[in-house]
C-alpha cells in the first residue's frame, strides 16, 4: 500500500480507515526511522484535516496547529498528539463544538492527546508564564483552517522568544539541569529515559530553542545523527512493548536491539550512549555560549561603546601555547599544532588545572591540525598526561571536550574499545570509559600516599582496559598496559610496575574479603604477586581509588579495614634491610670544571645547555625534552632557597633536581654543592645564563629579595580557582640513611613551592646534605638529606619536628 493509499483510506473511511492505515505503516518492515515517522505525520495530518473540514464547515478565523514534538513531525509509533485549537474569539460555541469533533475521535482511538483552545493573545499570553508551552508552540505548525492566523501566531511567538531570551534561556537552562539532576546522564545508565535523562531528546529540543533565540548555537556536527538515532530506539521501544514509554528498561533491551537489526543488547546501549554524549556535550558548549554571551552584554558597556562596540576580552597565559580567555581554555595566537604534538595534552593539563573548560574550537583545531607524537612520547607529553590525570574532578569535562573531538582515541588507540562500553552489574555507576576517568579522578586525592603519583594515575586509567577484549580483563589488560606504558615513554622498570598494577588490581579486595589472613600462605601469595614494597603502595592506593569509582556499594570501612589489615601483612612480608640512601655519585669532567671554577671564583658558576630527542620525522628537528641546568656553588647557607627562588622568579618550572656536595680534586681546598637540574619555562623562552647568574649572587648576598618579589608577582596575578589539590603530606623516613635525616615531601607542584621548602628547612636550622627533587605530573615528590650543623642526623623528636613545621608552612 503507498503513501498515497493510505491517506485516502483514511480520509475515506474515518477513524477505522486511519486505524488500519496507521497500523499498516507501523508494521510494514519495509519503512522505518525518519521516514517512517514522517510518513505517519503525514497520515495523521490528513486525517485531523478532514476531521477539522468536516466540523468547520466553512467557519472563518479558526485554525489547527500541530506543536511539539508532532509540530516537527517526529511522531513515534505511541507519542502523544500535540494540538492547540487556535480562533480569534469570534464565535466561542461554535470552536467549542469543533473542539469535541476534533478531541472525540482522537480519543475514541485510544491516542494520547496534550490539548488546548486558545485565542492569540491567550496562546501568547501562556507562553509567556509557562516555558514548556512556549517551547513547544516554536515548533508550531499548521494543519489546517486559518493559515494567516498560525502565522501570526508563529511569528509573534518567534519574536517573543528572541526578544525575551536574555531572561528566558537562562530558566531553560535551570529546567535542564534539575531533569538532568532527577533523572541521571543518559550516556551511563543502564536502563535510561531516552527523553528526559540528560543527553536525550528534551536536551536535543532546549538545543532547537537556543539556536532559534540567535544568541548562541549548539555545535551542529553529529547532533542530528545522535537525536536520530535516540528517536529510532524509541520507535522501536514502542512497538516492541505496545506502550507509550521512553525508559529502556532492562528486559526490553533485548527485543529492542532485535527491531533495529542490532547484535544484541550491548550493541544497543553502546550506540545509545554514543548519541547521548554527542548531544550532552553539545549542550554543555552551548550553554556555555550562553553564559559567555549574557556576560558580555551586561559586562562594561561603556567600555564597549568607547571601544567603537567591539567585545573587550583578556588573555591571561597558562602555559606554553595556551591561554585563558571569557573563562575557557583556548589556543594562544601564536601556537602552532602542526609543529606542537604536545600541544592538546599541554592545554587539557592547563584547563584541568586551572578548572576551566576546554574551548571547543582549540580541541577541533587541535585535533584537525596537531602532529602525532613520536613514539616513545617526548618526556613532556608523559608529564603533562599525568598533570591532567591528577586534576581531580576537572579532568572529566577536559577528558570529554578531548573525546568528543577524537583526540583520545589518536593519544591512546585502546580507548576505542572501552568507550561507551556498558558494564552490565548494578555495582557500576558509569561505562568503562567513564569509569577509569573516575577512578583517576579518585586517585588524584591518594597521590600523598604514595612514592610514584604517576604510576598510580596511569595504572588508574588503564586498569580496565582489557575488559574491550574476550576473557579475563586483567589478563588481557596486563599486555595492552605494557604496551601503552611502553608507547608513554616509561622505563622498563616502570612499565612492569604498572603492568603489575592491571593484572592484579582486584587482589588485595578479592583476597582479604574471601580468604583467611591469618594463612601464611595467603600472605605469602599475595607478596609473591606484588613483588615489592612500593608496588604493594601503589597497589593499595589503587584499590580505593577503584572502588570509590565503582559505586557506593563496592567500597566501607569494613573492606578498607580487611584491605589495609592485608595490605600491613604482606608490607612485613617484603620488608627487608632498609636503603642506605644515594649512592655517592663520582663528578663528572664537565661537573669538576664547575666546582674548581666555583671555588677558584668564590661565586656561583652555571651552563644551560638544552636536551633533546629524536623526533618522529626525520627531516623534522628533534623534540625539546628540557633544559638542563647545571650550578656549582661555593658551600653556604641558603644555597637551596636561592636557587629555588631565582629559578620561580624567572617562570622556570623545575622537572628534576639534585643537589649534593661533590669531592674535589687532590689540591683543591674548598666544598662545593653541585646542583643539577632539569627546567622548563612555563610560557615563553628562557632567560639568559647571564641574567639568572646575577641574579643568583644577589640572592645569595642577601641584596635580592626573593620573597618580596614573588610575593609582587603573586599579588599582581592572584592564583586561579582551580583544583582543589590534596593537602601536602611532610614524613621522616625511618632507617632511610645512617649519615642523614631524610626528609620526605609531597605536595601538589606550584611556582615557589622548593623556594617556600628550601627556606622552611634554612628556618628551622638544619643543612640540606642532598636533596633530590621530582615533578610527577603536578605532583611534587622530593627528599632531602638534612643534618644538624655539626653533620650528624637530626634526633627523633626534633626530626618529627621538623616535618611538622615544615607541613604547616606548606598549607599555609
Amino acid at each position: 500500500m503507498t503513501g498515497t493509499d493510505m491517506r485516502n483510506e483514511a480520509e475515506d473511511s474515518g477513524p477505522s480507515g486511519y486505524a488500519a492505515a496507521r497500523l499498516h505503516l507501523l508494521t510494514e518492515e519495509a519503512r522505518s526511522g525518519p521516514p517512517r515517522r514522517a510518513a505517519l505525520a503525514d497520515l495523521t495530518d490528513d486525517w485531523l484535516a478532514g476531521l477539522f473540514a468536516a466540523g468547520a464547515e466553512g467557519a472563518r478565523g479558526v485554525s489547527l496547529v500541530a506543536v511539539g514534538g508532532y509540530g516537527r513531525a517526529e511522531l513515534s509509533p505511541r507519542s502523544d498528539l500535540d494540538l492547540l485549537l487556535l480562533h480569534d474569539g469570534g464565535d466561542p460555541e461554535a470552536v467549542a463544538a469543533l473542539a469535541d469533533r476534533l478531541w472525540y475521535p482522537v480519543w475514541d482511538l485510544g491516542l494520547d492527546l496534550d490539548h488546548s483552545v486558545r485565542t492569540p493573545a491567550e496562546a501568547r499570553r501562556t507562553a509567556g508564564q509557562d516555558l514548556k508551552v512556549q517551547l513547544g508552540l516554536l515548533d508550531a505548525r499548521h494543519l489546517a483552517g486559518d493559515l494567516g492566523l498560525t502565522t501570526s501566531l508563529r511569528t509573534t511567538v518567534l519574536a517573543d522568544w528572541r526578544n525575551q531570551a536574555p531572561k528566558r534561556l537562562p530558566a531553560l537552562r535551570e529546567l535542564c539541569e534539575e531533569r538532568a539532576e532527577r533523572q541521571g546522564e543518559l550516556q551511563y545508565l543502564l536502563e535510561p529515559d531516552l527523553k528526559e535523562a540528560h543527553g536525550g531528546l528534551r536536551d536535543a529540543t532546549a538545543l532547537r530553542a537556543v539556536a532559534a533565540s540567535w544568541l548562541a548555537d549548539a555545535p551542529r556536527e553529529g547532533l542530528a545523527d545522535a537525536r536520530r538515532r535516540l528517536l529510532d530506539v524509541r520507535d522501536a521501544l514502542h512497538l516492541t512493548t505496545g506502550r507509550a514509554t521512553d525508559r529502556l528498561a532492562l528486559q526490553e533491551q533485548d527485543q529492542v536491539a532485535a527491531e533495529l537489526g542490532m547484535l544484541d543488547a550491548d550493541v544497543l546501549l553502546r550506540q545509545v550512549y554514543e548519541a547521548a554524549r554527542v548531544i550532552a556535550y553539545a549542550g554543555d558548549v552551548t550553554w556555555r555560549e550562553v553564559g559567555r554571551v549574557l556576560r558580555s552584554r551586561a559586562v562594561r558597556p561603556r567600555l564597549r561603546a568607547m571601544l567603537g562596540g567591539k567585545p573587550v576580552s583578556e588573555r591571561s597565559p597558562l602555559a606554553e601555547g595556551v591561554v585563558e580567555q571569557d573563562g575557557e581554555v583556548v589556543l594562544a595566537r601564536a601556537a602552532r599544532p602542526e609543529r606542537d604534538p604536545v600541544l592538546p595534552l599541554r592545554a587539557a593539563a592547563a584547563a584541568a588545572q586551572a578548572g576551566l573548560p576546554l574551548s571547543l574550537h582549540a580541541a577541533r583545531r587541535m585535533a584537525a591540525t596537531a602532529r602525532p607524537l613520536s613514539t616513545p612520547w617526548p618526556a613532556e607529553a608523559r608529564e603533562q598526561l599525568v598533570t591532567l590525570l591528577g586534576s581531580g574532578r576537572p579532568t572529566v569535562q577536559v577528558w570529554e571536550a578531548l573525546e568528543a573531538e577524537g583526540l583520545v582515541n589518536s593519544l591512546l588507540p585502546d580507548w576505542e574499545r572501552v568507550r561507551c562500553r556498558p558494564q552490565r552489574n548494578a555495582v557500576h555507576l558509569w561505562t568503562v570509559d567513564r569509569h577509569l576517568i573516575e577512578t583517576a579522578v579518585r586517585a588524584s586525592a591518594f597521590t600523598r600516599r604514595v612514592h610514584r603519583p604517576d604510576l598510580l594515575l596511569v595504572a588508574a586509567l588503564l586498569h580496565d582496559i582489557g575488559k574491550g577484549w574476550p576473557g579475563d580483563h586483567s589478563v588481557a589488560g596486563e599486555v595492552i598496559a605494557r604496551d601503552v606504558a611502553a608507547r608513554i615513554g616509561f622505563d622498563r622498570h616502570d612499565v612492569t610496575v604498572i603492568a603489575t598494577l592491571v593484572r592484579h588490581h582486584l587482589l588485595l579486595v578479592e583476597t582479604a574479603t574471601r580468604r583467611d589472613l591469618d594463612d601464611p600462605a595467603t600472605v605469602r601469595a599475595v607478596a609473591d604477586a606484588v613483588g615489592t614494597q612500593g608496588t604493594l603502595e601503589l597497589l593499595h592506593a589503587l584499590t580505593e581509588a577503584d572502588a570509590l569509582a565503582t559505586g557506593p556499594a563496592a567500597w566501607s570501612s569494613w573492606r578498607a579495614s580487611l584491605v589495609a589489615d592485608l595490605a600491613e601483612r604482606v608490607r612485613a612480608a617484603l620488608s627487608g634491610d632498609a636503603p642506605e640512601g644515594p649512592e655517592e655519585a663520582t663528578p663528572t669532567a664537565e661537573q669538576e670544571r664547575l666546582a674548581i671554577e666555583a671555588v677558584a671564583t668564590g661565586a656561583p658558576v652555571l651552563s644551560l645547555r638544552a636536551r633533546t630527542e629524536p623526533s618522529a620525522a626525520p627531516s623534522d628537528d628533534p623534540e625539546p625534552l628540557g633544559v638542563e641546568l647545571r650550578i656549582a656553588v661555593p658551600d653556604q647557607e641558603g644555597v637551596l632557597p636561592a636557587v629555588a627562588g631565582v629559578l620561580a622568579m624567572h617562570r622556570l618550572t623545575v622537572r628534576t633536581a639534585e643537589l649534593r656536595a661533590v669531592d674535589l680534586p687532590d689540591g683543591v681546598d674548598g666544598s662545593v654543592l653541585l646542583l643539577d637540574w632539569r627546567v622548563a619555562a612555563e610560557y615563553g623562552s628562557l632567560p639568559q645564563a647571564a641574567r639568572l647568574r646575577a641574579d643568583l649572587v644577589r640572592a645569595l648576598d642577601g641584596s635580592l629579595d626573593i620573597a618580596a618579589r614573588l610575593g609582587e608577582r603573586d599579588a599582581a596575578y592572584p592564583r586561579r580557582r582551580g583544583v582543589v589539590a590534596p593537602p601536602p603530606r611532610v614524613t621522616v623516613a625511618p632507617a632511610a640513611s645512617r649519615h642523614a635525616t631524610v626528609i620526605e615531601v609531597r605536595a601538589q607542584d606550584a611556582p615557589g613551592l622548593l623556594f617556600r621548602i628550601g627556606r622552611a628547612l634554612e628556618d628551622a636550622g638544619v643543612r640540606v646534605r642532598s636533596a633530590h627533587v621530582s615533578t610527577l605530573g603536578a605532583n611534587a615528590v622530593d627528599a632531602f638529606y638534612v643534618t644538624q650543623e655539626q653533620g650528624v642526623p637530626l634526633p627523633g623528636e626534633e626530626a618529627v619536628a621538623v616535618a611538622r613545621k615544615l607541613e604547616e608552612t606548606l598549607r599555609g
